[in-house]
């Protein structure tokens, strides 16, 4: 398979990995009732700061939990700026590129620039991403090729579905260019990640896929479908009979003499003159869903930029992504309980569309938003909030969604090079240790059990830390295991177990704070960990 070369490849490829873990920190949380200090519990999430950085923050709690991704990324068309349909020239992706890939970034040209800038963040995407899900990709002809490969080597060329096209145009009215032809498309690049995902389809609605009931049937609207068949041989023809004219028509049917006479009695067959139908009946169809075209019309974003002004009368944005468009991708490629994602959330379409959707069908789907810019507050979140409470005066107001959410701002590191930051707070710690060693999200703390963090493939883990003392495994922490496990994983300081005594409990002692443990003493061999934890202020213990 073909791979894509570009000036800064290498220094990009694994950067995903060397960008640190950051704890997420609540600024407020925000529901019908308004804005507030305390927690509301809400799942949605609205996050302010560098969506590298948001992505890896993410992953302790939403590794290969991402039903739906859709990302609108810079278009880079040449044009200054970083809001849409831009280059790479925001003074943080400059300082970024500067600081990863050195000198060799005062030679890049833009679509280097651009490269550098979205494989890292594609690769964590690809990590959050359900086995069952799908990242859909805005973009358009300028990166278009680019994308693709890339896409090929991050996801997979064999998870690749589809590019659908939507047009921002109904026509090339205006002043003619040169060439005579007006580009009124954009794209949508679709990958899985396992080939495991199916859009919903689109509902089937009576007035717009051909069923009525003229008739007043009363199995309710159908619709005039064939029963001749098309590819059965002439041998297999036989007659069926008008029971109320008599008159017979012989020809090669799509059904058996027994089903068709059993329609027949049913009243489900229409005698044309020509050729009988039969009624297909709405009610009948094994999916309530039908299938979608690649193409999917037309959505003005101009109409979007004046729809905002309703919402953000005194905030301007242009470019977003129109909502009746995101509404129908809610519609076509969500179910009720998916989580969206979203790392380049400009103006908050996406989650406005979540909570459209969540409107309409009683679903409960979640949205994460991540937002760079200063705006995330004042125009991203906001807008969420208005779409939430409502928004418009009088013949122009437009009722609320309800919902919730919650707005974050990036915090500091869990680790300071190989050490411990034991200023995030224990929580945080435990949830970041669990994820390192399953793969897996935190479960909910056991009172009776203050260190247990949880089972995972049999084993249980704990998490033996206070943060002002220096914990031991010993005999007596042993009696305070309550959890039944084939085996357990312990996190703590000293330990004054031997290896038989261990072995005894099927416990393995993990020196996670003071160094490798994977080469540690009595944990040799047992487990690897994406970062040597040290526990800053206190020595090795032997």
């Amino acid at each position: 398979m073909p791979t894509l070369e570009w000036i800064g490849k290498s220094k990009v490829i694994n950067h995903h990995q060397e960008v640190p873990f950051r704890v997420l920190e609540r600024k407020y949380s925000f529901d019908e009732n308004g804005e507030h200090s305390e927690d509301n519990g809400s799942d949605n999430m609205i996050i302010r700061g560098d969506n590298l950085e948001a992505l890896k923050a993410l992953l302790p709690r939403y590794e290969g939990r991402v039903k739906c991704i859709y990302i609108d990324p810079p278009y880079n068309t040449g044009n200054e700026g970083w809001v849409y349909n831009d280059n790479v020239n925001d003074p943080k992706i400059k300082k970024w590129l500067g600081e990863v890939v050195g000198k060799e970034g005062e030679d890049l040209t833009r679509h280097d620039k651009w490269l550098c800038m979205m494989y890292p963040r594609l690769k964590l995407l690809q990590k959050l991403l359900a086995d069952d899900g799908a990242i859909f990709i805005s973009i358009d002809d300028n990166e278009l090729a680019n994308l693709k490969l890339i896409c090929d080597e991050i996801f997979g060329k064999s998870n690749f579905i589809e590019t659908i096209i939507w047009d921002k145009k109904a026509g090339a009215k205006g002043v003619p260019p040169r060439s005579m032809l007006v580009n009124v498309h954009e794209y949508i690049v679709v990958y899985s990640k396992k080939s495991l995902f199916s859009f919903v389809g689109e509902l089937r609605r009576a007035e717009t896929d051909g069923f009525s009931n003229p008739d007043n049937d009363p199995r309710g609207p159908w619709r005039m479908s064939n029963i001749k068949s098309t590819t059965k041989s002439n041998d297999e023809a036989f007659t069926i009979t008008d029971p109320k004219t008599g008159k017979q028509y012989t020809n090669t049917w799509a059904f058996s003499v027994e089903s068709l006479k059993k329609m027949i009695s049913e009243g489900r067959i229409l005698w044309k003159e020509s050729l009988p139908k039969q009624k297909e009946f709405l009610y009948e169809m094994k999916n309530p869903n039908k299938a979608i075209k690649t193409t999917w019309g037309v959505f003005d974003p101009q109409s979007t930029t004046v729809f905002l002004k309703d919402i953000l009368p005194n905030q301007r944005f242009d470019n977003a992504k129109p909502i009746k468009l995101m509404d129908y991708f809610m519609q076509v490629a969500t179910g009720p309980d998916d989580i969206i994602l979203d790392s380049f959330a400009g103006s908050g379409t996406t989650a406005h569309a979540v909570l459209n959707m969540n409107k309409a069908d009683g679903g409960h789907r979640k949205f994460i938003l991540v937002e760079m810019m200063d705006y995330a507050d004042s125009i991203t979140a906001e807008r969420v909030k208005r779409v939430i409470k409502g928004y418009g005066e009088g013949k122009n107001a437009v009722e609320g969604t309800g919902g919730n959410f919650s707005f974050y701002d990036l915090g500091e590191p869990l680790l300071h090079g190989d050490v411990l930051n034991e200023n995030v707070g224990v929580e945080k710690i435990r949830e970041y240790v669990y994820f390192t060693d399953t793969k897996a999200s935190l479960p909910e703390s056991h009172q009776d059990e203050p260190y247990f963090m949880g089972v995972h493939i049999g084993s249980a883990y704990y998490f033996y830390y206070e943060k002002q003392a220096v914990t031991t495994l010993n005999r007596e922490f042993l009696h305070t295991v309550k959890t039944e496990a084939d085996a357990y994983v312990i996190y703590a300081d000293p330990c004054t177990l031997s290896e038989a005594e261990l072995e005894k409990y099927h416990s393995r002692r993990c020196w996670g704070f003071l160094e490798n443990a994977g080469a540690a003493g009595s944990c040799a061999g047992w487990r690897d960990v994406l970062y040597p934890l040290k526990r800053p202020g206190k020595p090795a213990q032997n």
